[in-house]
């Protein structure tokens, strides 16, 4: 574990939970994800156009080759159709992509926007396209978007967080493709990693507050996942410590910053006996500030907060947050070139990289 407040040298492993199918019973029966409106095909364009469809993919591809009359017609028809190009159908027909999919828990995060720009700033100029989705901390969205990736058949994919479900990790593994988990620090990825221990983050939250001389604390945050881990790290931190874990306050899933002061609201009735409360999320932490100032309660006289995260909003706010966290946009330069390494061929094998965790000191603690 850490020690005096730094991240430690040898980090602690994340005990990942493992969710065995059997514990899912709607996994079997999942809905598939909603369909748009169909777009203009190639064949629209070539009907409306009178040519065939081998013609228009020659207009678009090689427009040199098209007489001048049929390719004014051809992109009269693209212009009335609002056809685009579609290198994603390219794919499907040709069994090659140049589609890296990555997948936020959340896609309000900071953190998560950051890695992705670092991610982008690597793959984009080696020639990948670099497409966001989201799955909501949900298991049930995960299974949805990891049953579609067997079609849309993306050169690689990235993920804010690790897969728990071993049905999801074994659909992963066989699309052939370099996976890479972030954001965690298990001791079985499931392909790449780059991550950190969030269990030390919590020994850390508490560390902190025990070098302040806080004595009787609370934490709020996610049940599951991420949110679960930092809280083990955090409830070890007390006993050997000797902090009183006064309450925890948890929620399934955390969607924005008024989260956070729908915990500190449920912290404050169950218990008024806490002067410190650790926030696992940066938007629980600001959350959970901003219902402090609203009940005029003295931030940190009488209830100090620490939040994991950084977050410019953190930052800006008075009296300040202190948080622990991870340099985001590294961790997602780091993926995506060890993504950008596999897709090049280079030898890797299962490859695991740590972030070092930061603690940056402001106002409140």
């Amino acid at each position: 574990m850490a020690s005096d407040g730094q991240a430690p040298d040898n980090p602690t492993f994340d005990d990942v939970v493992r969710v065995p199918r059997q514990t899912l019973a709607y996994d079997d029966n999942v809905a598939p994800l909603a369909q748009g409106p169909r777009g203009a095909l190639l064949e629209d364009v070539a009907r409306l156009a009178g040519v065939a469809p081998i013609t228009v993919s020659r207009a678009i591809r090689q427009p040199e080759k098209v007489g001048a009359e049929r390719l004014a017609r051809i992109r009269q028809a693209i212009a009335q159709t609002g056809y685009q190009t579609n290198s994603l159908a390219s794919a499907l027909k040709s069994g090659r992509s140049n589609i890296v999919l990555a997948f936020l828990s959340n896609i309000g995060s900071q953190q998560f926007a950051l890695a992705m720009r670092g991610s982008a700033q690597v793959l984009e100029p080696a020639g990948y396209q670099f497409l966001i989705g989201q799955t909501s901390y949900s298991y049930r969205k995960e299974t949805e978007i990891i049953k579609s990736l067997h079609s849309l058949r993306p050169a690689a994919v990235m993920f804010t967080g690790v897969i728990e479900l071993e049905d999801n990790r074994e659909r992963l593994r066989a699309l052939g493709i370099p996976i890479v988990e972030t954001w965690a620090y298990p001791r079985d990825p499931l392909d790449l990693l780059v991550g950190f221990s969030n269990t030390d983050a919590g020994w850390m939250a508490g560390e902190h507050l025990h070098a302040r001389g806080y004595r009787r604390v609370a934490f709020l945050g996610r049940r599951g996942g991420r949110g679960a881990l930092r809280l083990k790290g955090f409830r070890a931190a007390c006993a050997v410590l000797g902090l009183a874990l006064v309450c925890e306050v948890l929620c399934d899933e955390v969607e924005s910053i008024a989260d956070g002061g729908k915990l500190l609201m449920e912290l404050l009735e169950r218990s008024r006996d806490v002067d410190a409360a650790f926030c696992a999320n940066d938007l629980l932490a600001i959350g959970a500030l901003m219902e402090a100032r609203h009940r005029k309660l003295a931030v940190p006289t009488d209830l100090a907060i620490i939040g994991f995260g950084e977050n410019d909003m953190a930052a800006e706010m008075l009296p300040g947050l202190t948080m622990i966290g991870v340099d985001s946009f590294e961790l997602g330069r780091r993926a995506g070139d060890l993504l950008l390494q596999r897709l090049r061929g280079v030898p890797m094998g299962t490859t695991r990289q740590h972030m070092a965790l930061t603690l940056t000191q402001r106002g409140s603690t």
